[in-house]
């Protein structure tokens, strides 16, 4: 995932960055961001770069703690079903199911 960020451009990084200090910062309330349940444990958040939508989806595996399993360019409505199953296969890993 650190390369797929790494890729882009160094504002769509920072943004990244920015979205992760937040969390850190005001948790589920961080502003210009939003969180939404892809499927069971599986969520995402969602927010906006200079380039476009991103979604990072992710996993909570203890009370506060954060996995971000994958993270993908908002390409249409629904999240696609290979970027979902690639998510659903790294939470399988991380939380050893």
């Amino acid at each position: 995932m650190r390369e797929a960020i790494a890729a882009l451009a160094k504002s769509d990084q920072a943004r990244f960055v920015d979205v992760a200090k937040g969390i850190e910062r005001y948790g589920f309330a961080c502003p210009r961001v939003r969180f939404r349940q892809l499927e069971g444990k599986l969520w995402e958040i969602k927010f906006s770069t200079a380039s476009g939508g991103f979604r990072i989806a992710y996993v909570v595996v203890v009370r506060e703690r954060m996995v971000w399993l994958h993270v993908f360019r908002k390409e249409g409505r629904r999240t696609p079903r290979r970027d979902l199953e690639l998510a659903q296969q790294r939470m399988k890993e991380v939380l050893g199911a």
